[in-house]
């Protein structure tokens, strides 16, 4: 879901020659729902090898990280750990309505419905421990990093840009900003033809907002978060007019409204992440032999594709530079 910030945050259109040497630390959670809602046949139904296994992700992961890395971008993929026991309420209004979609995809494809069917079946897309084995499997041989984060994955992809290993997110959502990421892509894995990318500076939204971080987190704690419902009738530009004219605390007792938890322990899921310090960084050379056979062999990928995405892939260097030479 994401906080609500479309109302107040106007992100730059960049190009790809702008983030041509970078490396990004891409949000695995997002891309992969990203691509099991969007890569689909006409009437929703998932690509399946011929076991009935689940191949979208795996045609997302190899074909979208293969055009940026030929665009001269360094990726890194980061993967949720456990969620936050403050995040329960969330995930079971997300599993509702997963459920309550399928139900009407299957009744879509059974009344011969394709385009309703495809509606409802990208809402249905749905997390498994396959799905996410599977993905990190794929990212090995391919050469390409990924992380396991302790808790949220856009908190530990914000860590590691702040901490110099990665110059930038890669996330559709709002929320690293309040995870304190200097610097947020948005549209790098979500569209076939790379076009019209976003970009958000920490510091440049904050002048532009003139407000603090912390501020910044008390407005989505209003309008609310995965991990709050927020406050009824508060959008983000009311937010802001409550944080620079007052206090969260005190709209609170103003207006005897409730939140779910104490407004400090809120800002601290933002400001005081669980996160892993000790995370191991390297690119590898792709390994074609095994590329095939996981992709080709075991679940029906056509060979020509896949060594057309093997080529693309040549531009990534796995020689590792110092941060400077990336950055400088």
């Amino acid at each position: 879901m994401g906080v609500k910030f479309k109302d107040i945050v106007n992100p730059e259109i960049i190009n790809f020659k702008d983030l041509d040497g970078r490396i990004i630390a891409i949000d695995a959670a997002n891309s992969l729902y990203q691509f099991l809602s969007s890569i689909r046949q006409v009437d929703g139904t998932p690509l399946m090898d011929s076991d009935g296994n689940i191949t979208s992700h795996l045609s997302g992961i190899l074909y979208r990280t293969a055009n940026i890395i030929e665009k001269g971008i360094k990726p890194i993929y980061i993967f949720d750990g456990e969620p936050s026991e403050f995040k329960e309420n969330t995930i079971n209004e997300r599993r509702e309505v997963r459920q309550d979609a399928e139900k009407k995809w299957k009744k879509a494809l059974e009344e011969g419905d394709d385009k309703t069917a495809m509606k409802f079946a990208k809402r249905s897309s749905r997390m498994s421990p396959y799905i996410l084995e599977s993905a990190k499997e794929l990212l090995e041989i391919m050469g390409i990093p990924h992380v396991q984060s302790f808790g949220e994955g856009e908190a530990q992809a914000s860590y590691m840009v702040e901490n110099g290993d990665a110059w930038a997110v890669a996330s559709q959502d709002y929320d690293c900003l309040l995870f304190g990421a200097p610097n947020v892509v948005r549209n790098l894995t979500i569209s076939g033809n790379l076009s019209d990318l976003e970009y958000l500076e920490l510091e440049k939204v904050l002048k532009h907002l003139d407000i603090s971080r912390e501020q910044l987190i008390d407005i989505a704690i209003m309008t609310g978060t995965d991990f709050n419902k927020g406050i009824k009738g508060v959008g983000a530009k009311t937010g802001m007019k409550i944080v620079k004219n007052s206090s969260l605390e005190e709209y609170i007792k103003e207006k005897n409204s409730n939140l779910e938890l104490e407004p400090d322990e809120l800002r601290n899921i933002f400001l005081k992440p669980n996160i892993n310090t000790k995370y191991m960084i390297k690119w590898n050379s792709i390994n074609e032999s095994k590329i095939i056979d996981f992709l080709c062999e075991k679940h029906g990928f056509s060979e020509d594709r896949v060594l057309s995405a093997v080529k693309k892939m040549g531009n990534l260097n796995t020689t590792q530079k110092s941060l400077e030479d990336w950055f400088g």
